[in-house]
């Protein structure tokens, strides 16, 4: 998996479904604009409903419910990440990243755009709250959009 980069300061759940279905920040956007997704939308980064769609859209499975986290170990091989949870008014927001484990290594796809790298294995200065088990895509090859 590549990590996409958020273009947005607020899209990073467009990146972070583009990343996990293997295409392109702008394709993703499109595809979430024409769905009623937007980045600005402060839905998208306070509530999950937004990014289940958009995933399902392009056939990609999620489990049913937020996993609280408990350690790096336990985390599935593919999940969707919600790392710096904090509340404002009431509201929780939050950052959207990807948990990846394959050939043996872990990472995070990190759609931040200041980043100097976005493939991030500093687990200890992330702190995920929870998170969103991925499981199952249909790989780019079949997307129809």
């Amino acid at each position: 998996m590549k990590p996409v980069v958020q273009l947005e300061p607020t899209g990073c759940a467009i990146a972070s479904v583009a990343s996990i279905v293997g295409i392109s920040y702008g394709r993703a956007k499109s595809q979430a604009n024409s769905l009623g997704i937007f980045a600005d939308d402060q839905r998208l980064w306070s509530d999950t409903v937004h990014v289940r769609k958009l995933l399902q859209h392009f056939g990609v499975k999620a489990g049913p419910s937020e996993i609280p986290f408990r350690s790096w170990d336990r985390l599935p091989n593919l999940a969707l990440l919600a790392l710096k949870w904090h509340v404002v008014k009431g509201r929780p927001f939050w950052h959207w990243a990807v948990f990846v484990r394959e050939g043996g290594q872990a990472y995070v796809m990190d759609p931040k755009k200041s980043l100097r790298q976005h493939l991030r294995t500093d687990f200890g200065r992330m702190k995920p709250k929870w998170f969103i088990r991925i499981i199952g895509t249909q790989g780019t090859a079949s997307l129809s959009s």
